[in-house]
């Protein structure tokens, strides 16, 4: 996320900055449909050719725009080089996690990882940073907690894809505040790091009996081809929201991305909601609830 300058307080809203701002936070979460329409497909080969296809268009867009410099002095900085290095492999687990988590019928659970990652944050911050914790972010944290074991004793085993979503996207978005890189560009960089790893990927699923090319219908190749476009689109949306929308209101216009992909997974993919599932689910959107008040009261202050 690039960094802005605050907004006065009582600005009027700008309303394209929210509609753009609305307008990415739904494609990210319609994107489960994208991908749903893939399943049967390598999640690997597909975020191989997700890389690629995003380089390619972030590449020519950075092109177009005449945005190399910032990329090239970045090569010169051997700490912030490691810091992209890092986000790039967060952001990889992130999007394979996801992807292979739609492509085999468990997009509530995908739910669950991003409603969990604002919590997920906070508790990165407490426990790697030290950071005071206030009371009301505590009772959110013990209720996630509470969440998980409810989630778990419904399932059988720990709910490993939300974790593993929650965890990455919240580190991911901890690292992204100490790259002082535009959003475009920061992808940008990331993709070129994991683009060497995403051709041999690629490439070994291109050899074997799950290749994309022989696996694929026509539609799903074009799919494939248009996942950089998919990948740029709403990040490119984002950017332009993120410095003409307050934050508390563009933090919790996020949570539209996993309201989104929960219906989907409930109403589209008729994936089952047992009693003891809703109540995990309960538990976690009472602790959003608090966290998000204690949030907007906190910056209000």
């Amino acid at each position: 996320m690039a960094a802005s300058a605050p907004l006065r307080a009582g600005a009027a809203l700008d309303r394209r900055g929210v509609a753009a701002g609305l307008g990415a936070y739904v494609l990210w979460g319609s994107l489960t449909v994208y991908w749903h329409e893939l399943a049967g497909i390598s999640a690997i080969g597909l975020i191989g050719q997700r890389i690629v296809w995003a380089t390619v268009v972030l590449a020519t867009f950075a092109t177009a725009t005449r945005r190399w410099g910032p990329l090239m002095a970045v090569a010169r900085d051997r700490r912030l080089v490691a810091r992209i290095v890092a986000a790039a492999a967060l952001l990889a687990v992130n999007w394979t996690s996801y992807v292979w988590a739609v492509t085999h019928d468990n997009v509530v659970e995908t739910a669950l990882g991003y409603f969990i990652a604002p919590l997920g944050i906070v508790a990165i911050g407490v426990l790697l940073f030290h950071e005071q914790l206030r009371r009301a972010q505590g009772y959110a944290l013990g209720l996630a907690f509470l969440a998980v074991v409810v989630l778990t004793i419904e399932a059988g085993r720990v709910p490993f894809i939300a974790l593993t979503l929650g965890f990455t996207w919240g580190c991911y978005g901890l690292l992204k505040r100490t790259v002082p890189l535009g959003a475009m560009e920061s992808l940008t960089a990331e993709t070129i790091v994991l683009l060497p790893i995403a051709l041999v990927c690629v490439a070994v699923v291109e050899a074997s009996d799950n290749a994309v090319r022989t696996n694929a219908s026509a539609g799903q190749l074009a799919l494939v081809v248009g996942t950089g476009i998919i990948t740029v689109i709403p990040l490119t949306l984002f950017a332009f929201a993120a410095p003409r929308v307050p934050f508390t209101l563009l933090g919790p216009m996020q949570y539209a991305v996993p309201t989104i992909n929960f219906v989907l997974g409930v109403i589209v993919y008729d994936e089952s909601l047992p009693a003891l599932r809703v109540a995990g689910f309960g538990l976690v959107w009472i602790a959003l609830i608090v966290f998000t008040t204690d949030t907007i009261r906190s910056l209000r202050s």
